[in-house]
């Protein structure tokens, strides 16, 4: 079963909270339309600013965008002149009044520990045409380093321009699947390469949440490398 659920959806209430919060009537598939519209446009509109996901949030008419990225220099732009620009767009995607979309940006501190920002990563370095032995080996040590208590990442297509498509994985340390108070980070993505789609998937367990505990969540917990004193900078 552990293979077969998506983790995010299983753990819903748990461990995992909802990306979309809100509460609708007879116009539910009106504002569904509305998120995936939203995203999507996000999606395109930041290909380059790592976007890890977005959280939509309403009440009454207002709309509240919470964008968690690894780069939010990019998303934020110089003076907040891009997030202004974003807003602006963000509201004619959305239909809805100048000032009723506020937007939020999070940073992912650690990115070695995001899974989807790690698919992302190994998807790009597929489309440049990297071994994907080397990529998904590297991702494995970095996330490990980072404090990850065990990854496993998958891909499957036609791997390094093979004729039959085929599906290869790695795993080190512990990912229990079938636990639900484990949190377990899943992100998938596609890379598009000269020989056709390969699909990346990676699972990384962060920790479990015991009774009267926060849920683990050390992407977004301190920087991944501490930080050199000057004297060890110099060498001294």
């Amino acid at each position: 079963m552990g293979q077969k659920v998506q983790p995010t959806g299983f753990r819903l209430g748990i461990t995992e909270n909802w990306r979309s919060r809100w509460y609708a009537g007879k116009d539910y598939s009106s504002k569904l339309g509305n998120d995936l519209a939203i995203r999507g446009f996000l999606e395109k509109r930041l290909a380059r600013a790592a976007l890890s996901r977005v959280e939509i949030e309403r009440y009454g008419d207002k709309i509240r965008i919470q964008i968690f990225t690894a780069r939010p220099g990019i998303v934020i732009g110089k003076k907040g002149s891009e997030i202004d620009a974003l807003r602006n767009d963000l509201e004619k995607v959305a239909g809805v009044k100048k000032g009723q979309i506020n937007v939020d940006v999070v940073e992912v501190k650690r990115p070695e520990l995001d899974a989807n920002l790690t698919a992302q990563s190994i998807a790009e370095q597929l489309e440049g045409r990297v071994a994907f032995r080397r990529a998904m080996r590297r991702a494995v040590q970095s996330a490990r380093k980072a404090g990850a208590l065990g990854i496993r990442i998958q891909c499957s297509g036609r791997l390094n321009g093979a004729e039959m498509s085929r599906r290869e994985w790695y795993r080190e340390g512990r990912v229990p699947l079938h636990t639900m108070r484990a949190k377990i980070d899943f992100g998938e993505a596609t890379a598009h390469t000269q020989m056709g789609s390969c699909g990346v998937k990676v699972w990384i367990y962060l920790g479990e949440k015991l009774p009267g505990q926060p849920v683990p969540n050390p992407a977004l917990e301190g920087p991944s490398r501490p930080r050199r004193r000057n004297n060890e900078r110099r060498g001294r």
